[in-house]
């Protein structure tokens, strides 16, 4: 054989640059099942599992259930009610509502007609709907209460394609056309036994291509793209997930993140078609209560859920002072050796293990009572989770198993299993998922998940998916093991005057588990150093400076007083050790109002927007580096 010399030479060096190397690349294996709907779920669940109780919620201080046989019925003649108002496959429509069952009812009745539901955060301000109703095109759009009827009522005029406005708990004073009630009424005139088979052959006639769903995503500058994800690119989801992570066959999950957001809502779809119970939470203020009455045995949450919690356990054990203090933190210890040794594949055994059984009887068993008692396993999405956190959780026996994607990747990438642990990384590519780290270090994934693009926006799509199928995350991150790890997002890396880059999530992270902050933005893209701005926890600091005997009467007035500042700016920094001196804030500023989705500083999923927070305060900022 003889070497390859010219241009044949250069197109093998070009063909094996292009190859990447193991620990930038990554893939769950090949997908294993046909295309299919989410359709397809929903009936073999439903005929599969035939619960009794399969949706729950409260009503009245009482916990109360559908069954699936309730819930077919109720989706076919919503199905059979939006087809007499003249609402047709491919039409759009609109769901602005808290989670509760009528919620997923509207979702699949508009599946099953072949419908594209464009689901809305219920904390979105009214002036921020139009763009969405106008840009989607819907036809119709269901409303959960009178406040979020008020909010369409508000803006209707400058709506014209949207023709009904359906409430849930909302009614014609509250400016709707109908309520969900005289729908279902209006589909059960039609109903019969040949119409109900003639309704299951069409929705399983749905092909896997159909879009499912335009979920429009705020981004941090601009008006929001309408991701356009189809039936297989969700359905693809829930089965590599059903394979990553298989549930027992009791399984009872409460549902709390809002359905608006693709994560619990394929969430829904996983646990509904395993035949798991959802149990809807009145509220996320209301999460400790419905856990304890639920005993859920697994639940999806945002970092925050789990960083409220290790705060308040922190809180409470210093404030009883004492022996019980000195006993949570030998526990917390223990905890911390025992799981360093579980997770290194050995198991605790001896003194260490003896120890353990005590930490548990002791402290770790009444923070499981807190969660219901019966929890396997936390997932956890939507933004990274401080490896602090994170290990504190599994020391005391409840595992987190952290996960990654977006919406535009239906939303699941990889995730940790049971099988597959690390904590510190998101996990391991789930089946059909391929994902790639480009030489820059973003994060590229493809497979059957990737969305079909963004709605009536073909520059942002051939600028999010390249010629080969790969969709650019805009996340950076390293492989490791076959582990993925999310080091910071790509348009967030902090570049200072002296050409430092600086990852700031980690910090910001890592400064959040202090039980005086409540939020923490990093700052200093072409400064000369990077500061970092704080919302104190206002409880955690008043009550300290009750304490402390400071008197004041404003909030703004507490956080000009220099022991106030000082006291925060302890804090803080004493979550920065080990980092680089570059990378390691020189100044904390003190904001007082939280940040808020109506200033625009927040998406409605909860996500800081940096750029924002830069702009609403900047001559603070500009202060902070004048001093």
């Amino acid at each position: 054989m003889t070497a390859p010399t010219g241009s044949a030479f250069a197109s093998l060096a070009n063909t094996l640059s292009s190859v990447p190397s193991p620990n930038r690349f990554a893939s769950g294996g090949p997908r294993m099942e046909a295309p299919g709907t989410v359709n397809a779920l929903f009936f073999a669940a439903i005929e599969k599992h035939a619960l009794s109780k399969a949706l729950m919620y409260k009503v009245g201080g009482t916990w109360e259930s559908l069954s699936h046989a309730t819930v077919l019925e109720r989706v076919r003649r919503t199905a059979l009610g939006l087809q007499q108002l003249g609402v047709l496959p491919g039409d759009r429509a609109g769901i602005l509502s808290e989670n509760r069952p009528e919620w997923a009812i509207a979702d699949y009745a508009c599946l099953c007609s072949g419908v594209i539901d464009v689901p809305i955060y219920p904390t979105l301000p009214a002036e921020q709907i139009p763009y969405v109703l106008n840009d989607s095109g819907a036809k119709v759009i269901f409303v959960s209460t009178a406040a979020q009827a008020q909010k369409i009522a508000s803006i209707r005029s400058s709506v014209p394609a949207l023709q009904w406005v359906i409430g849930i708990a909302a009614t014609k004073a509250d400016g709707c056309d109908m309520t969900m009630a005289e729908l279902e009424a209006l589909g059960a005139a039609r109903d019969s036994a040949e119409v109900a088979a003639k309704f299951k052959e069409d929705a399983l006639a749905v092909q896997p291509d159909h879009l499912i769903t335009l979920i429009y995503t705020s981004g941090t500058t601009g008006n929001p793209k309408g991701v356009m994800l189809s039936h297989d690119n969700v359905y693809s989801n829930c089965i590599a997930t059903q394979q990553s992570i298989p549930l027992a066959g009791d399984d009872v999950a409460l549902s709390f993140l809002p359905l608006s957001h693709i994560f619990e809502r394929m969430g829904d779809y996983y646990l509904f078609s395993n035949g798991v119970v959802i149990a809807y939470a009145e509220s996320i203020d209301t999460v400790p209560i419905n856990m304890q009455e639920v005993s859920p045995t697994l639940m999806m949450s945002v970092p925050r859920l789990y960083e409220k919690i290790y705060a308040r356990v922190l809180e409470n054990a210093v404030a009883s002072g004492g022996i019980k203090a000195k006993i949570f933190f030998w526990a917390r210890g223990v905890g911390e050796r025992w799981a360093d040794v579980k997770l290194s594949g050995r198991e605790p055994s001896g003194f260490l293990a003896w120890q353990y059984g005590v930490a548990q009887k002791l402290v770790f068993s009444k923070l499981k009572e807190r969660t219901g008692g019966r929890l396997r396993f936390f997932i956890s999405g939507g933004a990274p989770l401080s490896p602090t956190i994170n290990k504190f959780f599994y020391s005391a026996g409840l595992v987190i198993l952290e996960g990654y994607g977006l919406t535009e990747t239906s939303p699941v990438i990889s995730a940790n299993t049971p099988a597959n642990f690390r904590i510190g990384t998101v996990g391991k590519p789930i089946a059909g998922v391929e994902v790639r780290i480009a030489n820059d270090g973003e994060i590229l994934t493809r497979g059957p998940h990737v969305m079909k693009g963004y709605y009536k926006n073909p520059e942002a799509t051939a600028e999010a998916i390249d010629h080969e199928g790969w969709f650019h995350t805009g996340d950076i991150g390293e492989i490791e093991d076959g582990f993925l790890k999310i080091t910071d997002r790509k348009k967030d890396i902090i570049v200072t005057a002296g050409g430092k880059n600086i990852a700031p999530q980690p910090i910001e992270n890592r400064i959040k588990t202090n039980k005086y902050v409540s939020q923490a933005v990093m700052i200093g893209d072409k400064r000369k150093f990077p500061s970092v701005l704080i919302v104190p926890d206002w409880d955690q600091l008043e009550k300290w400076s009750a304490e402390q005997n400071i008197v004041w009467t404003s909030r703004a007035e507490l956080l000009k007083m220099p022991t106030v500042q000082a006291k925060m700016e302890k804090e803080v920094k004493s979550e920065l050790t080990g980092l680089a001196s570059y990378e390691t804030p020189k100044k904390v500023g003190l904001l007082e109002h939280d940040f808020s989705i109506e200033r625009g500083e927040l998406t409605p999923k909860l996500s800081v927007k940096r750029r924002v927070v830069e702009k609403t305060n900047a001559d603070f900022i500009e202060s902070l580096y004048a001093e």
